[in-house]
């Protein structure tokens, strides 16, 4: 009978950490009304409108043109996004791995390995489908084309008079490596050049870049840039617990639980430009008026308001179903949604008759 040799089995006395990263998104956010979610689920933001400059009459009553009663925008944020995770760690498993295991450690690396990336995901898809301005590219970027692609986007929020300041270009590691080696790209600076090669946060036609993984970037999205403040991202609860030998368990209970959400602003939306490939954006409405009648033609499901607020945001926007009664004077402005398309751009009309 052979002789058999039993060989203790020896573990590192630190766990392997895998790769991470911190948070790609919180810095384009604006905090401005997180406080107002505290205690409540459900945030409603007035948009106050402004007044048509006239020709000034120098005669007869109304010399500065007929008043009107100044308007707003409602837009309303509802948190959606409920999540929570737990585990256990038994004593006797810790204590027999060297306490690898232990529960500060496996909270910090919960955090940052899954509760903060899904959060970036879900941010990064909300700016996809809440955006401003949404283009579709009649092709994907190569090393020729890129530069120009990115500055088109760029001009477009120029046009929007979104700030200059403050803008963050999102782009995945494919892309990343074609600005690199695009002509426009080794003629910038040497300073913004060597930042970039590095592949930490650079700039770029005077944005921050960000690269980012493909598995980030909303299906069918190119790059993003993202001007801060266009949107918020409020946290209402963030709790985290570590929970020894609760009762029927003989270790650590681990519980995290985190309700957020993140929200494009109407008013600040023409900050946010996306490039879509070819076909994946609604094509807009048409809308006609006869006899103070609104009739409006559009693909999928067609979102209208008649009080002149965007329909992609406000909070009066309704489903278009049949001609709608209007006044004359009302604004008319509609958008569409195309099955799982980008939203389309914004129809608009106002009733003259």
């Amino acid at each position: 009978m052979g002789n058999t040799i039993n060989l203790a089995t020896k573990y590192a006395a630190a766990a392997q950490e895998r790769f991470y990263k911190d948070s790609f998104t919180q810095s384009s956010f604006s905090k401005d009304l997180d406080m107002e979610f505290t205690g409540v689920r459900t945030v409603k933001v007035y948009e106050v409108d402004t007044a048509p400059l006239n020709d000034y009459t120098r005669s007869g009553a109304n010399r500065y043109g007929t008043p009107q009663e100044l308007t707003d925008n409602l837009q309303e944020y509802i948190m959606t996004q409920d999540k929570a995770f737990t585990y256990t760690i038994d004593k006797g498993n810790a204590r027999e791995q060297f306490n690898v295991k232990q529960a500060g450690a496996s909270l910090k690396r919960q955090l940052r390995e899954v509760v903060t990336p899904y959060i970036d995901r879900y941010r990064m898809n909300v700016w996809a489908k809440k955006a401003g301005i949404i283009t579709a590219l009649t092709a994907a970027p190569d090393k020729s084309t890129i530069a120009g692609l990115i500055m088109d986007g760029t001009v477009a929020l120029d046009e929007a008079l979104a700030p200059t300041e403050g803008r963050t270009l999102y782009i995945t590691a494919g892309y990343y490596k074609m600005l690199k080696l695009c002509d426009e790209f080794l003629t910038v600076e040497k300073l913004g050049r060597e930042a970039l090669a590095r592949g930490i946060v650079g700039e770029f036609d005077g944005m921050a870049v960000k690269k980012v993984p493909s598995s980030y970037m909303p299906k069918d999205v190119y790059f993003m840039i993202v001007t801060k403040g266009s949107a918020i991202s409020p946290m209402k609860l963030n709790d985290y617990k570590i929970h020894s030998d609760p009762p029927g368990i003989s270790g650590d209970l681990v519980e995290g639980r985190v309700i957020f959400d993140a929200f494009v602003k109407g008013s600040k939306a023409a900050g946010i430009y996306v490039a879509a490939a070819n076909g994946t954006v609604s094509a807009a409405p048409t809308i006609s008026i006869s006899g103070h009648q609104a009739t409006i033609s559009g693909t999928g499901t067609v979102l209208y308001t008649i009080d002149g607020s965007d329909p992609r945001y406000s909070a009066s926007a309704q489903t278009y179903s049949d001609a709608v009664t209007v006044e004359s004077g009302d604004v008319v402005r509609a958008c569409a949604i195309d099955g799982e398309k980008f939203c389309s751009p914004v129809a608009e009309k106002v009733d003259e008759e």
